[in-house]
């Protein structure tokens, strides 16, 4: 039997601080995972780093992305690629080192029995290291806020440290997301649990950046409070609920 082929996408935008030494680390812990770098017309010359660097390495592929920024855009545009070139499972996380690489073996271990692995800071064994008190209950309550109004049954609905498996990726439809920041992360949680796949959460130690600036802004914070009434109430909600019926019938 062939063995099941998995890449890791890992979204960038001014990473030229944190990206060479992530990419080494991912290598040296997950040696048979591929990587694409999604790039978001990095202006620190982030893609042109990468490229010269690990251009001898036929495992770590770069997307240039050009016009409308955004973390969604970026996810969606690898998404679609990975399912283009025939992958089975499809990672995510961050490259500024606040997702361990350490937890990938685990990660796919763990994807052997469900459709999508969440990297959760908030079930049993899982924690948040170097942040300010502000921050835990501001993030506590907006995965509770998220909870509460679209009654998702994940303790960890914003982490952006998942793995989905090929077919979770294909029900979800990611071609019609609509979200684009933080909120994507929801969004997405949202159609993984509407589409009735097998969801598991698996504990993880988030820490903080020490390097590279933080993307969030106040327009990515107002999307990230009004996404959830617009999945439970609007267009997303709807067509969800349409889809998941015809799938039922």
């Amino acid at each position: 039997m062939q063995a099941e082929r998995s890449i890791l996408i890992v979204p960038t935008y001014n990473e030229r601080e944190n990206i060479e030494r992530f990419l080494e680390c991912v290598r040296s812990t997950a040696p048979s995972l591929d990587i694409l770098v999604v790039d978001d017309n990095s202006p620190d010359g982030n893609a042109d780093l990468t490229q010269e660097r690990f251009k001898d390495c036929a495992q770590v592929n770069i997307l240039r992305r050009k016009g409308v920024r955004g973390l969604g855009l970026s996810y969606v545009d690898g998404y679609l690629w990975a399912l283009m070139r025939g992958y089975d499972r499809v990672l995510q996380m961050d490259a500024d080192f606040s997702h361990d690489p350490k937890y990938l073996p685990q990660m796919i271990a763990f994807s052997a029995e469900a459709d999508v692995v969440f990297g959760s800071r908030y079930c049993s064994g899982g924690g948040v290291r170097d942040w300010p008190m502000r921050r835990r209950m501001l993030s506590r309550f907006a995965n509770m806020y998220v909870s509460f109004i679209t009654g998702i049954p994940v303790r960890d609905a914003t982490s952006g440290f998942r793995c989905y498996r090929r077919g979770a990726l294909e029900r979800i439809g990611v071609e019609q997301v609509v979200s684009n920041g933080y909120a994507f992360q929801v969004e997405m949680t949202f159609r993984t649990h509407r589409a009735g796949l097998k969801i598991r959460e698996m504990p993880i130690i988030f820490v903080d950046r020490t390097l590279g600036k933080s993307k969030m802004s106040s327009g990515v914070i107002f999307e990230s409070v009004l996404m959830p009434w617009r999945l439970r109430f609007g267009t997303v909600g709807r067509n969800l609920r349409k889809a998941s019926s015809s799938d039922q019938s």
